[in-house]
């Protein structure tokens, strides 16, 4: 969906309320957020009030009788931003291929930067993939760094990450899915560790490049030795017949772009927050994904602000 189909569909509050309530609870049966009863009832508020929310749900469970709405004990739970900006914001997202910056969210839904970053961030908060199936078919692995020194044009010397060099993995399933991982280092324990939770028993070839690391990961992951296939950077060759690490190579490629062009920089505790927006990205990249973020932010839990400038990093 882009923003014109926002503007034209979800231009009101009443509109996104009602889209809130579809993808909470596709069935057509709400159910209470505190008590996870079927039995609510719609109460229209007759008189004034602060809540700008013409209605709301009643629990008629004897021992609960709370009030809620579609948007309770969600990520848009107690926001005080109004609903279209965050479709309005939803729809930005997914539609920039090499993602949005901060600022530029600030700028095009007229907000302060504060209220676009943390708005931002709840947003990528439903994006890590959790509990899903392992990659198969040929799957492509690669490492890089994030980070660190580079040399600009003309500019000398210039940090594009503050916390110095960062290690990330990437897994794609060729013609399918992008994983990217914020990982400590590139050796063999952590390598058999990725290949282990995300690639198949079953996956027909595994392509990586010449690193030493991949053939012992891939005996500690319990992977087939003779579905390796590797090609030689160091040799100057990047493909031979179908194999190839070109593809993993273009994600990273697009992701740093996005770095640079968008973010500027970021900093190493939110880094798997930015791999997991990449990743979910590039994984819908052929379908309308408007309406699975929406489901997901109703899924999950309220974020605080406090929790995403606390100074503990993830734990890898």
């Amino acid at each position: 969906m882009n923003l014109c189909e926002v503007h034209e569909k979800l231009g009101t509050n009443e509109q996104c309320l009602e889209y809130i309530e579809k993808m909470r609870w596709p069935d057509g049966v709400v159910r209470c957020p505190i008590c996870g009863g079927d039995k609510a009832v719609k109460v229209e508020r007759k008189a004034a009030s602060k809540n700008a929310r013409t209605w709301f749900y009643m629990c008629q469970e004897p021992t609960c009788h709370q009030q809620f709405s579609p948007t309770a004990g969600t990520l848009f739970h107690d926001s005080h931003l109004p609903l279209i900006k965050w479709f309005q914001a939803i729809a930005l997202v997914l539609n920039a291929k090499k993602g949005i910056s901060a600022m530029q969210l600030k700028r095009d839904l007229g907000v302060s930067y504060k209220t676009s970053w943390y708005l931002y961030h709840r947003i990528r908060e439903i994006m890590a993939e959790g509990d899903i199936p392992k990659l198969g078919g040929i799957v492509e692995i690669d490492e890089t760094y994030v980070g660190g020194k580079l040399k600009g044009a003309g500019s000398g010397w210039r940090r594009t990450h503050p916390d110095g060099k960062q290690v990330v993995v990437g897994i794609k399933q060729r013609g399918g899915e992008l994983r990217l991982f914020h990982v400590p280092d590139a050796k063999i324990e952590t390598l058999a560790k990725y290949l282990k939770d995300h690639v198949s028993e079953d996956v027909e070839l595994i392509m990586t490049d010449e690193l030493r690391a991949y053939p012992k990961a891939l005996e500690l992951a319990r992977h087939d030795d003779m579905k390796h296939r590797t090609v030689n950077h160091s040799l100057g060759i990047y493909s031979y017949g179908i194999v190839t690490t070109n593809g993993i190579e273009s994600a990273f490629s697009l992701f740093k772009r996005g770095i640079v062009g968008q973010y500027h920089w970021i900093s190493a505790k939110h880094l798997w927050r930015y791999l997991n927006e990449s990743s979910y990205r590039f994984s819908r990249r052929k379908v309308d994904a408007f309406g699975e973020t929406v489901r997901r932010l109703c899924g999950f839990p309220p974020l605080t602000f406090a929790s995403l400038t606390s100074e503990d990093k993830e734990p890898f």
